[in-house]
């Protein structure tokens, strides 16, 4: 190994995230060492300290030391990228440079943009996240236990075609299951969220979005009437075309309507 060369280390709970990360460093920065790889962020910790290396890869969503709490354990040791399936809160604060970020799954694309940030800071000594940390709590991180309730889901940021997009919640009529991504739908069009349809509904509020179908959730905002006819039960929506089936099993929640 080459002692002069940047060293990295890769912290992803999942094997073929952490593998195509691994091979496409290899392939758009061949000097950097990746000095070792860390499942969870326990170990990803005592590796970092063992190694002290120049970047650490870090996916936010970990069970156990999740990203940002290992990156309050190691600020100032190193240059640290975020690896993230879904944020929309994060992309401004991101975007201004405090630090980088790469989205799942991963794009030759962007990470070729990381390197060369990497490649221009690595002359200069990593970044203060301790403030940026403490203001930022992502929405889709698990709340912490206790009576205060988490602060539901306001922006998405969500992708149609190749380009990404930040959706208001608000805006959309209803998500729809789609395998284990979700669709979020508006009036400007459908967005993919990289997140199953349960994963969302811990975000969402309960008061304003309701699950109807097992992969369906409406905004309340947005239904005109509910019809009953045979036994089953639809929604329509204020657009006037929409028609969602409400499940048995959802809709004694309509009854009182």
């Amino acid at each position: 190994m080459n002692p002069t060369a940047p060293r990295a280390l890769l912290i992803e709970d999942e094997a073929l995230p952490r593998q195509r990360l691994r091979e496409g460093l290899a392939l758009l920065w061949p000097q950097l060492q990746v000095v070792a790889e860390a499942e969870d962020g326990e170990q990803g910790l005592a590796l970092a300290l063992q190694h002290r290396p120049d970047i650490v890869f870090v996916d936010i969503r970990m069970p156990g030391l999740d990203g940002l709490q290992l990156a309050q354990r190691i600020k100032g040791l190193a240059h640290i990228v975020f690896v993230t399936a879904y944020d929309a809160h994060a992309l401004a604060a991101f975007e201004q440079g405090a630090v980088d970020y790469l989205l799942k799954p991963l794009a030759t694309e962007r990470l070729a943009e990381t390197v060369q940030r990497l490649q221009q800071r690595l002359q200069l000594p990593p970044a203060e996240l301790a403030r940026w940390l403490q203001q930022w709590q992502p929405p889709q991180m698990p709340a912490a236990p206790g009576p205060s309730a988490a602060v539901p889901l306001r922006w998405l940021q969500a992708s149609q075609g190749d380009r990404l997009h930040l959706v208001m919640v608000a805006d959309v009529s209803h998500f729809r299951s789609d395998n284990k991504y979700t669709c979020a739908v508006t009036r400007e069009g459908e967005f993919l969220l990289r997140l199953s349809l349960r994963e969302l509904l811990d975000q969402l509020d309960p008061e304003q979005f309701w699950q109807i179908h097992r992969a369906i959730v409406v905004n309340l905002a947005q239904v005109a009437r509910v019809e009953r006819r045979l036994g089953s039960m639809d929604v329509l929506l204020k657009d006037g075309q929409t028609r969602l089936p409400v499940s048995q099993s959802f809709q004694p929640r309509f009854k009182p309507m």
